[in-house]
């Protein structure tokens, strides 16, 4: 039976967000994406994403991958469906809710969205980004590219609805499930110390570095990523061994 991995992108991401994290990871996964550009809370957002996996056999093994605003996502999809995933992996993600100065900071980007979209989209792609991409101008094209392609509306949407997340660190204290967390060592959205914070409060969770690397780690890091994937992969399967591939198909592409 093959274990799901479902993917949920961050803020002002599409799917596409994991385009390129995709081949990385092995054959032996049923790979589902949720989109998050269209509902108005968190709730939502997750109940959308369960109903992806309705089809789900009780026993197979779920994976959740939340990347950014898409690890909150994934808090809300545990307790939703509490004991229904098999492992988590937080990649460039918090627990925390937004200081009085990020929300401060957040009412003044939704204001810039609403004044001009495009350049918001080159600010924030150069600051999420490690510095050796700026001067790839095909990567940075692209780059812009997926964070223009909600558009404005959702955009001003995401913000605002994590403008009223909770803290979420009391919760995550009692999960009982493998977790892997990953960060960029360089970033700037999501700073490495946040994700010290997740992995020191979360009971067995393992933490990696992707080095080089800054906030859009599926595109900056995407092998990276994958191979974190995987590591959580590996503790799912000494819970459920009946879901480890044969020896034959262990290699990941």
């Amino acid at each position: 039976m093959k274990p799901v991995l479902l993917l949920i992108p961050g803020m002002l991401n599409t799917p596409d967000i994991w385009t390129d994290v995709l081949p990385w990871l092995p054959p032996d996964l049923d790979v589902r994406l949720a989109e998050v550009a269209s509902q108005s809370g968190l709730a939502q957002m997750a109940a959308d994403a369960w109903s992806q996996l309705h089809d789900l056999h009780p026993d197979q093994p779920l994976v959740v991958c939340g990347y950014s605003m898409g690890a909150w996502v994934a808090y809300e999809m545990l307790q939703q469906c509490p004991g229904r995933v098999s492992g988590l992996v937080l990649l460039g993600a918090s627990a925390q809710a937004d200081t009085p100065e990020l929300l401060l900071a957040r009412e003044k980007a939704v204001a810039a969205i609403a004044r001009d979209f495009d350049k918001v989209v080159a600010g924030l792609s150069r600051y999420a980004s490690h510095p050796r991409f700026h001067e790839q101008d095909a990567w940075m094209a692209r780059a812009r590219e997926q964070l223009r392609a909600i558009g404005p509306e959702a955009a001003a949407r995401q913000h605002r609805l994590l403008m009223r997340r909770p803290d979420a660190r009391g919760f995550l204290r009692g999960l009982q499930m493998p977790v892997q967390v990953v960060c960029g060592d360089a970033d700037l959205v999501t700073p490495p110390d946040l994700s010290r914070e997740l992995a020191a409060l979360i009971p067995g969770a393992e933490l990696c570095w992707l080095p080089g690397t800054g906030h859009l780690s599926p595109y900056e890091a995407p092998e990276g990523v994958a191979s974190a994937v995987q590591a959580l992969l590996l503790r799912v399967r000494q819970v459920h061994p009946a879901t480890a591939p044969q020896a034959a198909g262990m290699e990941a592409r």
